[in-house]
Order: structure tokens, then C-alpha cells, then sequence
């Protein structure tokens, strides 16, 4: 599995490819523990090439989601492939978390979420509503 970072607008987008699973998820653990050590981190996992993902890669993401919240943060996942939100769907993790069709819309998303996690990472704005957990994708959205 290969995985590499950019920041778009104060978000850190981390885009995952390949097999999401016990051999591939210590170095991505270990990246999210850095990203969450800082308050009001605000992540977005993008795992439009990501192929398969096991116990473990879910356990990562949970891990990252929870460390994220309790900074203030928060960790949104995008692009998953039918396979991989299946998974999620069977685990119950998409109620957990906030899953995006597109990355746009995920960044767009996290650009208007409420006004104290703005202040605490530094692009405060007018306040607005964070996103509704539906239980399907954010977005109504369809799954390509």
C-alpha cells in the first residue's frame, strides 16, 4: 500500500492506494497519531484507490476518528469504491463516520463546519450547520 499527504485549505488530505489492511496500516497509524497531536486537526482520507481494506485498516481509521474528535477535530473519508463502502456498511462504520462520493464536496463540507473548530484552527467565518449523519453518503450522492 503507498499513501501520501498534501494540504488543501487547512485540511490534510491523505490519499491511500492499494490494500488497506494489517501490513500496510502501521505506517499510516503512525502518520495519523502525528496529524492528531495538534487541536483541531482536520483530516480527510481519500481512498478512491484503495482495493480492499481489512480489520485492521478499519481499526486505523476509527483509531484516527476518535483521536481527531478529541482534539477538536475531525477526520472525514471520501471516494470509497462499492467493495470498500460495502465493508463499511456490513461493520456498521458508516454511521461512524462522514463518507463523501467526491473530495470536493468532503472540503467543502469541512469549510463549513461550526464556527469553534474554525476559531481553534485558525479560519474562523461565519457559523453554519455541520453535516447530517444520514446513514448513506453524505450528500445523497450515488456510489460509482
Amino acid at each position: 500500500m503507498q499513501f501520501k499527504t498534501r494540504s488543501i485549505d487547512n485540511v490534510t488530505v491523505i490519499d491511500l492506494a492499494g490494500r488497506f489492511d494489517k501490513y500496510a496500516a502501521p505506517p499510516v497509524v503512525e502518520h495519523l497519531e502525528q496529524l492528531t497531536v495538534e487541536p483541531a486537526a482536520t483530516i480527510l482520507v481519500n481512498m478512491a484507490d484503495v482495493n480492499f481494506v481489512d480489520s485492521t485498516g478499519l481499526a486505523t481509521l476509527v483509531q484516527g476518528l476518535k483521536r481527531a474528535k478529541q482534539q477538536g477535530g475531525d477526520l472525514y473519508l471520501c471516494c470509497l469504491k462499492q467493495p470498500v463502502y460495502m465493508i463499511f456498511e456490513l461493520t456498521r462504520l458508516d454511521k461512524a463516520f462522514d463518507i463523501f462520493v467526491t473530495e470536493d464536496h468532503a472540503l467543502k463540507t469541512f469549510a463549513t463546519r461550526p464556527l469553534a473548530q474554525r476559531e481553534a484552527h485558525g479560519d474562523a467565518g461565519e457559523p453554519s450547520q455541520s453535516p447530517a449523519r444520514t446513514g448513506k453518503l453524505a450528500g445523497g450522492e450515488a456510489l460509482s
